[in-house]
């Protein structure tokens, strides 16, 4: 990529941050929609389940094969791929007329939305190589994360209550058009100086363990945990599992190359990103469900409830990014621990849904804890990796994310719809009834989230996990400096 003038590089970040907007953005604003969604299509708990994971289950698919071939045939051109699918996806998710369809046209966003965030990532770590100017930049990727969270449960709420809830995915349209003719103007080409060649078994074998564990978890509760179509996809997640491992440690080019995870802030990074999206996931599907069907909110005064939440993420997300750049990512990290697991504590032991002031007390930790934790992530992850596996690095780093989306939605949501069977209709006295004690478990989960965040934050941003990150980036730039027929006896050497 070639240099490029402090102006132009700052209008590079802002247009790589409009792509960020419209993913996060579509997820805040569905989450306030669910119920209006569920009224009409008619939807159980599980098909709310869909509309999510569907998504999240896609997109945590492909972005590694979304980063690795940016890398090799050009991250711009890539970038405009998925502009393009993702607002196709919009306009079909507008006009769906069932569950079933809709289910689908979230999957074409997905595909598109694949193709951004990581390729954005993989674009300004190319644009800002300085360090201090990277996790700046990075901490206004945060800080848009914070915008769309802010303005997401609110601008939902005004477009549910006065248009329906499919006007939610008309406002991807202006920005997704925007995005693409500037990116078509302004963004330079770049790609990978040695890429990666496609590896379609790796490939097909992630898609293998996401979809059957997802669809174990969410279809659990409704066809028993020990039936045999669960106990099915089950054994097919821990088969993909176990080739994956296999096949993948034996390619010299593999899509996951395992050789990161010797760098312990890069594995931390990875766990830390799917315990904290688990937790925003599950938090946001619990509360939307609970201020509309339990509280009876409408859809626009649950979006201003939780704005508390947003309202410091918002703050936070920014701050955090310069903390990373000035003092490094443990403070923000045992921040965003300890504040989202008394989020969890406050719902599960002190039922804060109950009580209106505990109710805002939890969405300020969460806000604080979930502001604090995306910038660490990200810099973590793409920092101490050649920048040429900086598509690779940053894709791993948001499929992490998905995955803990994918997951904190399953598991969570099938924690709520075992605990509310039965109860009858969501708006009725005896789902009400149930929902806080079904909650309580889900809660639980969440505040485990948030103390595995706190101490795998705390394991893995001292010396010692800094000297794993600088050996691994040796390892790594020599091994790509090597000669193709050379590669696997030096990766014996390193292993």
């Amino acid at each position: 990529m070639p240099e490029l003038s402090p102006r132009r590089r700052q209008l590079v970040l802002a247009i790589c941050c409009m792509s960020l907007l419209i993913v996060s953005l579509d997820n805040t604003v569905l989450n306030v929609a669910l119920p209006s969604m569920q009224k009409e299509l008619h939807a159980t708990v599980a098909g709310m389940q869909w509309t999510i994971d569907a998504y999240t289950l896609v997109l945590a698919s492909l972005l590694m094969l979304a980063g690795s071939t940016a890398d090799r045939i050009g991250r711009r051109r890539v970038f405009k791929a998925g502009l393009v699918l993702f607002t196709l996806g919009s306009l079909l998710c507008s006009v769906a007329p069932n569950l079933e369809s809709l289910v689908a046209f979230r999957m074409v966003q997905a595909v598109g939305g694949s193709m951004l965030n990581p390729v954005a990532m993989s674009i300004i770590t190319n644009t800002f190589t300085d360090p201090r100017e990277r996790a700046r930049a990075i901490g206004v990727w945060g800080g848009v994360v914070g915008i769309s969270m802010a303005a997401g449960p609110v601008v939902g709420g005004l477009l549910v209550d006065s248009v329906g809830w499919r006007s939610i995915f008309w406002i991807n349209l202006p920005v997704g058009l925007a995005a693409l003719l500037l990116t078509w103007a302004y963004v330079p080409e770049s790609r990978a100086p040695k890429p990666r060649r496609p590896d379609p078994v790796g490939q097909l074998l992630v898609i293998g363990l996401l979809g059957s564990l997802t669809y174990a978890i969410i279809e659990a509760p409704s066809s028993g945990w020990t039936s045999p179509r669960i106990l099915l996809f089950a054994a097919l997640a821990l088969g993909s599992l176990a080739g994956l491992l296999a096949y993948e440690s034996r390619r010299s080019e593999p899509l996951i190359d395992l050789r990161f995870f010797r760098s312990a802030p890069f594995s931390g990074a990875t766990v830390i990103a799917v315990c904290a999206f688990a937790a925003l996931s599950g938090f946001l599907f619990l509360n939307t469900l609970y201020l509309q069907n339990v509280r009876g909110l409408s859809a626009l005064h649950a979006g201003l409830y939780m704005l508390p939440m947003a309202a410091l993420t918002f703050v936070c997300a920014p701050l955090s990014g310069r903390l990373v750049g000035n003092r490094g990512p443990r403070l923000p990290l045992l921040v965003a621990g300890v504040a989202m697991t008394a989020c969890g504590l406050l719902f599960a032991v002190f039922e804060a849904e109950t009580d209106t002031v505990l109710l805002f007390t939890g969405y300020v930790f969460f806000g604080l804890g979930f502001g604090m934790v995306n910038a660490p992530i990200t810099n973590t992850a793409v920092s101490g990796m050649p920048r040429a596996q900086a598509g690779v690095a940053a894709a791993v780093a948001s499929t992490s994310r998905q995955i803990g989306g994918t997951l904190g939605v399953a598991v969570i949501g099938a924690v709520l719809a075992s605990g509310v069977a039965g109860t009858g209709s969501p708006r009725g006295a005896a789902y009400a009834t149930a929902f806080v004690d079904a909650s309580k478990p889900a809660w639980w989960i969440i505040g485990g989230c948030g103390l595995a965040v706190l101490l795998v934050g705390a394991l893995t941003s001292g010396r010692w996990a800094q000297e794993t990150a600088l050996r691994t980036a040796k390892r790594l730039e020599e091994r790509s400096a090597a000669p193709s027929g050379a590669r696997t006896s030096a990766d014996s050497r390193t292993s």
